[in-house]
């Protein structure tokens, strides 16, 4: 059953990614590009983990910032497509086909990014992954009528919840805001995780 649930949003998200030249365009996260200093001055080291990466924009943009970076998705096409926009600018990603729906999170990281991906399972498991110290920026989509008569409920967030879920870890929570500007409404998230006190 994982399996061709697995193979059906592989199809779907290849679909999108093969669909243009870019689907989210060429450019990082508009929330990644505003943090990206205050991200490098606060992560403990280099290593990052891009979740649901699709074609790369974001990965390839922290590794020209000296990340070393492990971008995963469900998606080969939009991986291929990232591993060509990392060759093209010149750094290395390590591209990972994965089902982050059945997979764990292997690994620690310094740095964390979630955009446009919500898996609410998945959140605990992430901030384990995180090094103490170590930061993570999520961004995806809240429910609004617009969004909620295309996309699934499950994958969109309620007014205030991210807030709610990350107020459950130990650590800081730097900033959180929800906006509204545009088609698609938002809410973003930079978290710390706490360092033990010895």
């Amino acid at each position: 059953m994982v399996g061709a649930y697995m193979e059906s949003d592989r199809i779907k998200w290849n679909h999108r990614f093969e669909s243009q030249d870019s689907y989210l365009g060429d450019r990082p996260s508009p929330f990644l590009a505003r943090e990206i200093e205050t991200v490098k001055r606060l992560a403990p080291g280099v290593r990052a983990l891009d979740i649901a990466c699709g074609e790369g924009r974001n990965s390839v943009f922290l590794a020209q910032h000296g990340f070393r970076v492990t971008g995963l998705d469900i998606s080969d096409c939009g991986l291929a497509k990232g591993a060509l926009r990392a060759q093209a600018a010149g750094v290395e990603v390590d591209f990972q086909q994965v089902d982050l729906d059945s997979s764990s999170v292997e690994g620690s990281y310094d740095l964390i990014v979630n955009f446009n991906f919500l898996l609410r399972g998945l959140i605990a498991p992430l901030v384990q992954a995180l090094v103490p110290g170590g930061v993570m920026l999520f961004d995806t989509i809240m429910a609004s009528r617009q969004m909620l008569a295309a996309h699934n409920p499950d994958y969109l967030l309620q007014r205030g919840e991210l807030l709610r879920l990350f107020e459950a870890f130990t650590g800081e929570i730097l900033m959180s805001e929800e906006s509204d500007d545009g088609d698609v409404p938002t809410a973003r998230l930079m978290f710390r995780k706490g360092v033990p006190i010895r």
